[in-house]
């Protein structure tokens, strides 16, 4: 598994957390830890008009955790929006296997399960959830934009720590994922998944032409007021700035 082998080890989620962050989106927070750090797995659910709902990365859903989320709206798609989080695939599917698994090209071979392509989206998404490509990356990462919530969705490109994080966590963000301010790109994604800037860059221009008021990230808390000028921060200490205006 592509995310096991960068992390040496996971956990399987045994106590979920419940948090509506909007009136259609819901965040269920799993433990994930590995380095001595739990970094969380969020599963982020969107709801359309019709009430069916999108669930956004997977975890190692447990019989309790499949009524929490019929509780939000009838499940409707399983989404994956990175090769990285194939861990969790065949518990979720096994979980919830009579709905369409979707997921980025390769992503059904790193994680042998089958699933149908995140591109172009489901027509019923039309008007309510945009998919996005980041470009210039490997792992072929995708961002989701529910519109009704001014809500975007992301999996590994943003790593997101509360302030009260201390420690051993507190450190390795700040001097080993090299994010002083406990949010942004970490050191490993500059290093190892970004392999195109002007192609990325571009990419960046696109999310922040959104009028996005909360983000959510696979890894830890979501931003919920004020994201677009978080995002922006956290584009610019990247060293991506000046492409991402065109100066």
């Amino acid at each position: 598994m592509i995310e096991e082998a960068w992390s040496g080890n996971y956990s399987s989620a045994i106590a979920m957390n419940e948090r509506r962050i909007a009136d259609d989106v819901m965040l269920l927070s799993f433990p994930w830890r590995t380095l001595g750090i739990d970094f969380r797995r969020n599963v982020t659910l969107l709801r359309l008009a019709d009430g069916k709902v999108v669930v956004h990365s997977t975890a190692s859903f447990t019989e309790q955790d499949v009524p929490a989320i019929r509780r939000f709206g009838e499940p409707g798609w399983l989404v994956e929006a990175t090769l990285m989080h194939d861990t969790f695939a065949k518990q979720a599917r096994a979980a919830l296997p009579d709905i369409p698994y979707l997921a980025p090209e390769g992503f059904a071979k790193a994680a042998g399960v089958q699933t149908k392509s995140l591109l172009p989206p489901p027509q019923e998404w039309d008007g309510e959830i945009d998919v996005f490509k980041i470009d210039g990356v490997r792992m072929n990462e995708h961002a989701l934009f529910h519109r009704r919530s001014r809500t975007l969705v992301l999996a590994d490109l943003f790593f997101s720590f509360p302030e009260e994080t201390s420690g051993w966590p507190r450190f390795f963000v700040r001097h080993v994922m090299r994010l002083p301010r406990l949010f942004g790109i970490s050191s490993f994604y500059r290093s190892f998944i970004i392999r195109d800037k002007e192609a990325f860059a571009r990419s960046m221009s696109a999310l922040l032409a959104l009028d996005f008021e909360r983000l959510v990230v696979a890894h830890y808390e979501p931003i919920e007021t004020e994201a677009k000028r978080v995002v922006e921060k956290a584009v610019a200490n990247a060293g991506l700035s000046k492409m991402t205006t065109g100066e």
